[in-house]
């Protein structure tokens, strides 16, 4: 047994977020020298549950097994997808579960020439491949997509702490439905933040899952201004048309 192969399948799957609860069933498969083999395993995020089923398969010497792809099931809504792994790296355990949940990943991808971009994805459900898997959405640099700049606009309670920003938009970015404290009407409540590129916006939720605007969390020095702006064009409406004046006549 190569032991520096199962060595590398088993780093795999701890950063692909399946941890270290495969790695004995993993030994074992490889050890009996199978030519294909499929690991099983479940996980539960906010009380859904996902099953997924890891594809192995060795190579031509049959001292090296590659980890090629995994199939997701989200129980709850009868979703499944096949996600493939590309040169050791792809979509996590948890973003295939926000994947299928609704929302939308940030991830650094690669084109058949072999260049790399980065794009937010998102299931197509409308769409589907050839075998049967929904198509990934992805919208790329040039949507200039930046959920910063909503974030930025919300009056979030201690978003200006060391890290608070960064750690925010790292959670959107791998798909998450990010809960935060925000300030309404001089009041804190809970809010949840979800990336949603399609539209250009971030999604707003109350605790009860309802949908909220934008405006009403607004940072107070951005509120006055809306104010501001709504009272002066008030006021150019109010005001009574001048009339115009009479040219004076030339003397001759």
């Amino acid at each position: 047994m190569n032991t520096e192969n199962l060595g590398y399948l088993q780093k795999q799957l701890l950063n692909l977020g399946f941890g270290e609860k495969l790695n004995d069933e993993l030994e074992k498969n490889i050890r009996a020298g199978k030519k294909e083999f499929v690991l099983s395993t479940d996980q539960e995020y906010n009380k859904q549950n996902v099953d997924y089923s890891l594809h192995y398969k060795a190579g031509d010497q049959n001292d090296m097994y590659f980890f090629n792809k995994y199939d997701a099931s989200l129980r709850d809504k009868d979703m499944q997808q096949t996600f493939y792994i590309n040169k050791g790296s792809g979509i996590t355990a948890k973003e295939a579960y926000n994947l299928m949940d609704g929302r939308a990943v940030h991830k650094q991808l690669e084109n058949l020439e072999g260049e790399k971009y980065n794009a937010w994805i998102v299931i197509d459900k409308e769409n589907k491949t050839e075998n049967g898997n929904f198509k990934l959405r992805p919208f790329t640099d040039g949507w200039n997509y930046k959920p910063e700049r909503a974030i930025d606009k919300l009056d979030i309670v201690g978003i200006n702490e060391e890290g608070a920003r960064d750690k925010l938009m790292k959670s959107l970015e791998k798909g998450n439905r990010h809960q935060v404290t925000a300030m309404k009407d001089g009041k804190e409540v809970k809010l949840y933040l979800e990336a949603n590129p399609a539209e250009h916006r971030v999604n707003l939720t109350n605790y009860k899952g309802e949908a909220q605007q934008l405006e009403h969390y607004k940072k107070p020095e951005l509120k006055n201004e809306v104010k501001k702006d709504q009272k002066q064009a008030q006021t150019t409406e109010d005001a009574p048309a001048k009339k115009p004046r009479k040219s004076a006549k030339m003397k001759m």
